[in-house]
């Protein structure tokens, strides 16, 4: 049985992979999602999670993939710890800053203790006096 493909955008690595026209590592693979090993890895074993339909960031998944994008999420997150003995997992998503290929796709990177890995990638920042609760309010305010 073939897999299922829906790549659209023939200028996307992502769509190029899931067609079968670049090479990658499959680790997971279903009707509606491909999951393979990063090529520039952050860790070894440091996985991509794409849906096969080109969508360009985490707004554009419609909400009947939600169940599946985070099972299988959750999926690949306990393979990084029970497949390559890491000591846990991280999980992320950029959304249009800092996404290099311009199709959703979920990292999951597997930790260690020591791993060298520090926090998030970034500096970090303080609040002013204030400013936190005006954050807080600002996001309140549309998330009803």
């Amino acid at each position: 049985m073939s897999e299922p493909q829906r790549a659209n955008d023939v200028s996307c690595v992502f769509c190029q992979v899931i067609a079968g026209e670049l090479e990658a590592e499959v680790v997971l693979s279903d009707d509606d999602f491909v999951a393979f090993l990063d090529h520039r890895p952050v860790q070894k074993g440091h996985i991509l999670m794409v849906p096969r339909q080109h969508l360009e960031t985490l707004l554009d998944l419609p909400p009947e993939l939600h169940e599946r994008f985070v099972a299988n999420s959750q999926r690949l997150a306990a393979a990084v710890v029970d497949g390559l003995d890491a000591q846990g997992s991280f999980v992320a998503i950029n959304n249009v800053v800092s996404q290099s290929v311009p199709h959703l796709h979920l990292h999951v990177v597997p930790r260690r203790r020591g791993d060298g890995l520090k926090g998030f990638f970034w500096p970090r920042h303080k609040y002013s006096v204030g400013e936190q609760q005006e954050y807080a309010d600002r996001l309140r305010a549309v998330l009803g």
